[in-house]
């Protein structure tokens, strides 16, 4: 487990132990930086051309997709790799391994294991010490992606340049025994430099070309390329997006934010101010269906055959709590009889099946 949380460094929670008051956060709010500090950027020139290169590459995919150059089943199957590894970042290396918000049976940390190979995001042990840095010491000079940092930078800037010595330092603090006792990820970061060339660029490419006999040129541009670089600016945008536009109905002195559009593509990840107050709900949001919360709907099937376990989320009472203290007032009602409930939608509601009172 993390070391507890505590105000003098911390601008947030990791786990429920680290909570300090009863409703998940700090016994002191402490606001993300907003003053921007000159800094010193040692720029990766190998990445700023890879990345360059990358988006490019789907540019051209994105336009062969538009002409219609490609197969029907050739779009079908890219459409599949972007949900296998959506699931693979979300439901893997997020919210199983980076919140441990639920547990998952052998079985099951196979499957996400191969998912987050197929997506290519590091493997998931780094993902996962990265993100646990991010949550504890959000927007401080160790958040990885620092959205004070401006919106470029949280997207995809901190991936073009040496990371800031605060992150490093502070990651270095982190216990992530738990990572490292769970032998699917030991063996997926040991072999990852040979699993996640097949797994995302070369199996993907193959398989159009053999199976319906698709021209390399589409197989790889759209399967592979647009396909790839469209998930990772979907992870992105939780980082960039979602830390700068939304409401704030748990926490209005935090920056991230309820987004519903990135919550629609980054299957449920774009709930994001829930998520910084209670970071270990397996939902990562308060939401009752599954419309926009794809990665809750994967969780919950597997739980109902027993692989996924321990699902963890945050009481009715504990939520009301934070909202009343911390809100932004934009949450909605709770239901039936709420203080903030319209008078006239109580009056004129129809109310059937009533029994009758006896006088």
């Amino acid at each position: 487990m993390a070391p507890n949380a505590t105000t003098v460094e911390c601008t947030g929670v990791l786990n429920e132990q680290d909570a300090e008051t009863f409703d998940g956060g700090l016994a002191k709010n402490v606001a993300p930086l907003t003053k921007v500090h000159k800094r010193n950027l040692k720029l990766v020139w190998r990445n700023i051309i890879a990345f360059a290169y990358v988006h490019i590459a789907a540019v051209y995919g994105l336009w062969l997709l538009l002409t219609a150059s490609a197969k029907f089943y050739t779009i079908v199957f890219a459409l599949a790799l972007y949900l296998v590894s959506g699931l693979g970042i979300t439901a893997g290396a997020h919210r199983l391994w980076a919140h441990r918000s639920y547990k998952a049976k052998l079985p099951l940390r196979i499957i996400l294991a191969i998912f987050n190979t197929v997506a290519f995001q590091d493997c998931a042990l780094h993902w996962a010490r990265d993100h646990r840095v991010h949550h504890k010491y959000s927007e401080t000079d160790a958040d990885p992606h620092n959205a004070t940092r401006g919106f470029f930078f949280s997207h995809i800037g901190w991936l073009l340049c040496k990371k800031h010595p605060e992150v490093i330092a502070k990651g270095q603090k982190l216990d992530i025994s738990d990572l490292l006792a769970d032998p699917v990820l030991v063996f997926q970061r040991k072999y990852y430099l040979i699993l996640m060339p097949l797994a995302c660029f070369v199996i993907p490419t193959m398989i159009p070309i053999y199976f319906w006999d698709e021209n390399f040129v589409n197989s790889f541009f759209i399967a592979t390329m647009f396909r790839w670089t469209f998930i990772l600016n979907v992870t992105w945008l939780v980082n960039s997006a979602a830390h700068k536009w939304g409401d704030k109905p748990y926490d209005v002195n935090i920056n991230p934010s309820e987004n519903p559009s990135v919550a629609l593509f980054a299957f449920g990840e774009g709930w994001h101010n829930y998520h910084h107050v209670f970071p270990w709900d397996y939902k990562t949001a308060e939401l009752g269906n599954y419309r926009l919360n794809l990665t809750t709907a994967f969780i919950d099937l597997f739980a109902k055959i027993g692989w996924a376990y321990d699902l963890k989320s945050v009481s009715t009472e504990i939520i009301k709590t934070r909202v009343g203290r911390t809100g932004d007032g934009s949450h909605t009602t709770w239901g039936w009889g709420d203080k903030d409930q319209d008078e006239s939608e109580m009056q004129n509601a129809t109310i059937t099946h009533q029994v009758k009172k006896n006088h």
